[in-house]
């Protein structure tokens, strides 16, 4: 499944993030999202799945969204469970800030934890620190044991966290053990692929965050090799009983990756809207587009950074530039 799937799930996220990067600065937080889930939609439909949205965005009666539990692709071919955010950090893209992707992870039937719509606390560390951090410890003790991880400092330890007030405790923690931090304003998968690829600067991701974004967070990892640990944050009573109708029965319970994408066969791809520390945005040149992804596979543990040119009208391009 993977090898067959993998280059047909990366243009699925070019086409959103083509959609959603016509309205970059647009200040219009859903015309993006409208596009990019209309393009997505459509270019679904032509990969030979049958699947079913287990992570997405909102019920049934909140199309056009792509919907929990809407059946996606043309019917034939694999059985599978799919995971969209067609745009992780729709702000983002409104205000053409950086780290806006569009997102798409594929396994079989019943890989996918199907997490509540809810808060999630989250740790997020690089293939070095996985099984060495605890969700339950201090934030010291965790930055301890991922940099003795990491052979680095504490004071080398770059943490992203989302700049909320909810997280002034954790950022107080971080600055005393001597990490530096980078706040953001949305969107924390990109933060988290990051993490665990070498390069971008980024160590780990603390704090709370979205629960959907945190099973595609997982998807990302289980390709990579990182880690994420996470615990369901519940704002009200209403949210701790939705919990438990989705069959969440210990509301302290720390799921781990596997728990959270469990399915053996998994392809995991994610494109660019804007520009970011991993992921350069959509480029829209006279006569086509520049777009980059990055498309995984669990099992077969093949890792590609597509660096792709659609082109529209030939006689406008000229020569490309690679």
């Amino acid at each position: 499944m993977e090898r067959a799937l993998a280059l047909d799930i990366v243009k699925v996220t070019e086409a959103a993030a083509i959609a959603a990067a016509r309205h970059m600065g647009e200040g219009n937080i859903e015309q993006a999202d409208a596009a990019a889930v209309a393009a997505m939609r459509s270019a679904l439909s032509e990969i030979p799945i049958h699947g079913r949205v287990v992570i997405g965005e909102g019920e049934r009666d909140e199309a056009p969204m792509l919907y929990i539990g809407e059946e996606v692709g043309s019917g034939d071919g694999f059985g599978v469970d799919v995971a969209v955010d067609p745009v992780e950090g729709t702000n983002l893209v409104a205000k053409g800030l950086p780290n806006a992707i569009a997102i798409l992870a594929v396994t079989e039937t019943g890989g996918i934890l199907n997490a509540p719509d809810v808060y999630m606390e989250k740790l997020v560390v690089p293939p070095q620190a996985a099984g060495k951090v605890d969700l339950r410890w201090p934030a010291e003790r965790n930055l301890e044991a991922l940099a003795e991880a990491l052979q680095y400092r504490v004071s080398d330890i770059t943490v992203v966290i989302l700049d909320r007030p909810r997280h002034a405790d954790l950022i107080g923690a971080v600055r005393r053990a001597g990490a530096r931090i980078k706040l953001i304003s949305d969107g924390d998968v990109a933060p988290a692929i990051s993490a665990a690829v070498s390069g971008p600067g980024v160590h780990a991701v603390m704090g709370i965050g979205g629960a959907p974004e945190g099973v595609l967070t997982a998807a990302a990892l289980r390709c990579l090799g990182g880690e994420i640990q996470g615990r369901f944050w519940y704002r009200n009573e209403a949210e701790r009983q939705r919990a438990k109708e989705m069959g969440i029965s210990d509301p302290d319970r720390i799921f781990r990756t596997e728990d959270l994408v469990r399915g053996n066969a998994l392809v995991f791809a994610a494109t660019g809207i804007t520009d970011g520390d991993l992921f350069r945005g959509v480029r829209l040149f006279g006569g086509g587009v520049r777009t980059h992804s990055l498309v995984m596979t669990a099992t077969a543990h093949q890792i590609r950074f597509v660096d792709a040119i659609h082109i529209h009208d030939m006689p406008r391009v000229g020569v490309v530039r690679l």
